[in-house]
């Protein structure tokens, strides 16, 4: 893979805004009234779609926009043997946290034909020159609708299971071609009370992965409300113990707060910075962007320093997503222009991928 040739890459989470006639086209998938073929036809136009606009925008490394993916992670479970559906605990009201369905496990829990992520890259790859990520949800966050039933004794047997289905996927991905990985898990903080034990889990699923790997950690993003107290001050103090060669925070929607303790955690990590708020409708001017990322540059290298949205955009209108996007990218080249005015030269190249740069983990 080319990796972008520029300091301050700009990437996105993962998921791209969906627009109007996807959304019309999934409630036709859902009452049957599409066939195997039109509904491959979609599903390939939305990547198509997506890979688009972020080339139009400017993003350097892109996403398939999970565009195959329903709400984040619950696709996945039409995917997953051994779970039982159940009833979303509320039907009333806005949609939120509580109106997703939940799974009890009648049994352990396995993925016979993988989570189909290999095959989302796959496809991505064949149309597209640039960079991609790709994402791929933790254990953690895809065990949080799974009641473990009488098939676990406790829930951390639940996620192990959850954490080899997952390993087993991100090896496909490296077999194919993949050579930049995120793990998302905005529910960190949500089920383990113990860093130490987040970093274990981490560590396990990553081992043997020889992939530029990077670690999301937000807040929940769900009809653009966050699920957990804000704050990354639990794990900072672990972050030298994480097998990850980036950590994406968002750091927009808290006004850039924490943002100082990177320069005394942050080691000689990447720092994927959230720069832009995806669950705000107020749109970011280049100038605010680079204001921005002039401050990150204060307790990050620029060689270290990526640059994306807070979060996925999946949740976010389309014609706004693009504004923020595109300014995004503008407000980056702003600062690209002053670090090679400074230094007399044009920017330098960013870090190559880590399975190029530093062989297996």
């Amino acid at each position: 893979m080319a990796w972008p040739d520029v300091l301050l890459p700009t990437t996105v989470m993962g998921s791209h805004p969906l627009p109007g006639w996807f959304l019309y086209a999934l409630e036709g998938i859902e009452a049957g009234r599409f066939g195997r073929i039109e509904t491959n036809e979609v599903f390939d136009d939305a990547v198509d779609m997506a890979l688009r606009d972020q080339e139009a925008c400017g993003i350097d490394i892109v996403s398939d926009g999970e565009m195959r993916r329903h709400h984040f992670i619950m696709g996945f479970f039409g995917r997953l043997a051994g779970l039982r559906r159940l009833d979303p605990p509320r039907r009333l009201g806005r949609p939120f946290y509580d109106t997703e369905p939940l799974f009890e496990a009648t049994e352990h829990v396995r993925a016979p034909h993988g989570l189909g992520i290999v095959e989302e890259f796959r496809y991505a790859r064949t149309r597209t020159a640039l960079p991609i990520k790709i994402a791929v949800p933790g254990p953690l966050t895809l065990s949080t609708p799974i009641k473990r039933g009488e098939a676990y004794r406790n829930r951390e047997r639940l996620v192990l299971d959850l954490a080899q289905i997952l390993s087993a996927e991100l090896k496909g991905l490296v077999d194919a071609g993949a050579d930049f990985i995120q793990i998302d898990e905005p529910n960190f903080r949500v089920l383990y009370d113990e860093p130490g034990q987040l970093v274990e889990l981490f560590n396990k699923l990553v081992h043997g992965v020889k992939a530029k790997i990077a670690l999301h950690v937000c807040f929940g993003n769900l009809t653009a409300r966050p699920r957990d107290r804000r704050s990354y001050a639990e794990i900072f103090p672990v972050l030298k113990d994480f097998r990850a060669d980036q950590f994406v925070f968002e750091f927009a929607s808290r006004e850039l707060a924490e943002l100082d303790q990177w320069k005394r955690y942050g080691g000689d990590r990447e720092l994927g910075f959230g720069v832009v708020d995806q669950k705000s409708f107020y749109v970011e001017s280049p100038e605010e962007v680079a204001a921005r990322i002039r401050k990150a540059l204060e307790v990050c290298a620029p060689e270290k320093l990526v640059v994306n949205p807070d979060c996925g955009l999946y949740e976010t209108p389309r014609w706004i997503a693009l504004q923020k996007l595109r300014n995004m990218v503008e407000g980056t080249r702003i600062v690209r222009g002053e670090l090679a005015g400074r230094k007399g030269r044009r920017p330098a190249a960013a870090a190559a991928p880590a399975r190029a740069r530093k062989g297996a983990r």
